[in-house]
């Protein structure tokens, strides 16, 4: 067995085994709150899908549809930039049950 190296000795940088693997990691488990989608008070602006930070933003033909909670950590990104339809917004962040 070899001497694991210190971390001086490594290089810059992260090693990716292979891409497209993220959806594999399930991350919204521990959110203390989640995004609730609203329809009809949205503008279809995609604020919240180029602002979420986990990519949680369904869009189906172009269109947000919803959120995938597997992966949503409840930061409340979405919500917070949503501008709504008159000033009503499609997203409000709700207290997660267990």
């Amino acid at each position: 067995m070899s001497e694991l190296k210190k971390y001086k000795e490594l290089a810059l940088g992260g090693n990716i085994e292979k891409g497209g693997t993220a959806v594999d990691f399930k991350t919204g488990d521990w959110r203390s709150s989640r995004p609730i989608y609203n329809p009809e008070n949205c503008i279809q602006c995609l604020f919240c899908w180029v602002y979420c930070p986990d990519s949680a933003v369904i869009l189906k033909d172009g269109k947000v549809t919803g959120f995938n909670l597997e992966h949503c950590k409840g930061c409340g990104i979405c919500a917070h930039e949503c501008p709504g339809k008159k000033k009503v917004k499609a997203i409000t962040m709700e207290e997660e049950v267990k």
